[in-house]
C-alpha cells in the first residue's frame, strides 16, 4: 500500500466518524484499522527522510565545502588614550 492510499483511506474513515457514519460495532475496527495506517504512513515517512539524509550526506561527501575562515574578534586596544 502506498502512502497516499493510506492517507486516503485515513481520510474516509475520519470523514465516515465525523459524520457518524460508523456505528459503535464498527468504531473499533475503524480506530484499529487507522492505527496500523498511521504506523505505515510514519515507517513510510521514516525511510524517506533515511533515503534523504542519505542522498545529502553522499553529495556532502563528495565535494566537501571548504571550512569556513574564522573572523579574528577585535581586542581593545591596551593603555590609555589620555
Amino acid at each position: 500500500m502506498s502512502y497516499r492510499e493510506a492517507t486516503q483511506e485515513l481520510e474516509e474513515i475520519l470523514r465516515a466518524i465525523e459524520n457518524d457514519a460508523v456505528d459503535v460495532d464498527e468504531l473499533t475496527q475503524k480506530v484499529q484499522r487507522s492505527s496500523q495506517l498511521i504506523k505505515l504512513c510514519k515507517e513510510k515517512l521514516r525511510k524517506a527522510e533515511k533515503a534523504i539524509d542519505q542522498v545529502f550526506n553522499e553529495e556532502n561527501c563528495e565535494a566537501p565545502e571548504p571550512p569556513k575562515p574564522k573572523q579574528k574578534e577585535s581586542k581593545p586596544a591596551s593603555g590609555s588614550l589620555f
